[in-house]
């Protein structure tokens, strides 16, 4: 059934199609010699050559512009790198505290990737998209990043403030957004509820 709408459509393209109209102009053309007899009996090839020749003239359709992603792509594209940003955690060795801190954010961020209701309230809002994206994709990575080469100036020189306090603040902050988000995917979810109160007591009273 797909295969055949998939069909369908690409022939209503071709029949709204420069080349098909060019084509068609000079088959209309190649009857007209034929009603007046310069045609003779090969008057089928002369209607399709000049079919062809017409469509081989026209100047080529501008191509598609590409349709920008909805946020339900862009929710996939972030769950796939949210699966390799878990394969980096996993090699890196950080200190107990941060260590546990990165665990609890990275199940949150799990939590709202998990295909299902939770993931299409999510992908409702695309500002919350990119928020987790950009958490995820940049964020998260450039504190572990950050803290591992720091953390190897630190064994030459003494002093300073210790990456290790760097870094739990830095999660406890990507922490704090990620409850902010939830909370606000929360309030929607509560207003759509209130919303359809709302809508059956008004039907009550009608």
């Amino acid at each position: 059934m797909a295969t055949n709408r998939g069909a369908g459509t690409r022939l209503l393209r071709y029949l709204e199609s420069k080349r098909n109209l060019a084509g068609s102009a000079c088959g209309v053309l190649g009857l007209g010699l034929t009603v007046m007899g310069a045609a003779g009996a090969y008057w089928p090839l002369v209607v399709a050559g000049l079919y062809g020749v017409g469509a081989l003239l026209a100047p080529p359709e501008p191509p598609e512009p590409p349709r920008p992603e909805g946020p339900t792509e862009q929710l996939d594209g972030v769950r796939e790198r949210f699966g390799r940003l878990r394969e980096y955690v996993a090699e890196v060795d950080l200190p107990d505290p941060a260590a546990g801190r990165l665990a609890e954010l990275m199940d949150r961020y799990g939590a709202l990737l998990e295909p299902g209701w939770v993931a299409e309230v999510l992908a409702a809002g695309p500002e919350l998209v990119h928020a987790l994206s950009r958490a995820i994709e940049l964020d998260v990575p450039e504190c572990v990043d950050t803290y591992n080469r720091t953390r190897w100036w630190t064994r030459l020189t003494q002093g300073g403030e210790s990456p290790e306090r760097h870094l739990e603040r830095q999660l406890s902050l990507l922490h704090e957004e990620a409850e902010r988000l939830t909370a606000d995917l929360q309030d929607r979810e509560a207003r759509r509820q209130q919303t359809h109160t709302a809508y059956l007591e008004e039907r009550g009273r009608s």
